[in-house]
């Protein structure tokens, strides 16, 4: 899914893993981006607030965003460029 937060498109890590079918979710996709930090932009992703975080999961109504069994420490959007 597209989101629009702080004013531009981005997808959440957790989207990124599904779409990529990375079998241990998020990590993958968070580990492969700190291990290869030279290649993308500074702007490239940011880490949601706990506001953001809040705002998203009010919208669903549901805790899709904590079905990974317990609190998410840390939500990165990344750009849709």
């Amino acid at each position: 899914m597209i989101y629009e937060i702080r004013g531009v498109q981005v997808m959440l890590d957790s989207d990124l893993a599904r779409l990529y079918e990375c079998a241990n979710g998020t990590k993958t996709i968070n580990l492969a981006v700190k291990r290869n930090a030279e290649r993308f932009p500074e702007d490239f992703y940011f880490q949601l607030t706990k506001n953001e975080y809040d705002n998203l999961k009010f919208q669903f109504e549901t805790s899709r965003l904590s079905s990974h069994g317990g609190v998410i420490c840390t939500i990165k959007s990344f750009l849709n460029q």
